[in-house]
């Protein structure tokens, strides 16, 4: 069942919320000082692809790094990223189909504004039943 949503998933809305973390990778990427956004976003960018089966964890070890760099995340990409989310999962709920699609999509919605401190595991991993972000 969750190769199945996966490719709904990846033909209805995958392939655009992937390809906006991948813009927001690429311009993280431009400035080096920015270039652990862009890695954080490259990685949201493979999850958006294929989200059934997986989960995101809080990392044990992230710090106040991570607190800052999520702040400046939020003013710069997240919000956008956010709003994307919220949006397609909005559009997906119109139907009952798309409704285990827009609950996913609305999951996304915490990583794509907190990426950093976060870690992207399979649900069948034993640390994905650990709180999620």
């Amino acid at each position: 069942m969750k190769t199945i949503l996966n490719v709904i998933w990846l033909l209805l809305c995958g392939i655009w919320m992937a390809l906006g973390y991948v813009i927001a990778g690429i311009i993280c990427c431009i400035l080096i000082i920015t270039i652990p956004f862009g890695i954080a976003s490259f990685r949201m960018a493979n999850y958006a692809l294929w989200p059934f089966g997986r989960t995101t964890i809080r990392k044990p070890t992230a710090g106040a790094a991570s607190v800052i760099g999520n702040i400046i995340w939020i003013v710069v990409a997240g919000l956008w990223l956010a709003i994307g989310h919220i949006a397609t999962g909005l559009a997906m709920c119109v139907t009952i189909i798309g409704i285990p699609l827009g609950i996913a999509s609305f999951k996304m919605v915490p990583i794509s504004l907190l990426p950093l401190g976060t870690e992207i595991v399979s649900t069948n991993d034993p640390r994905a039943s650990m709180p999620a972000v």
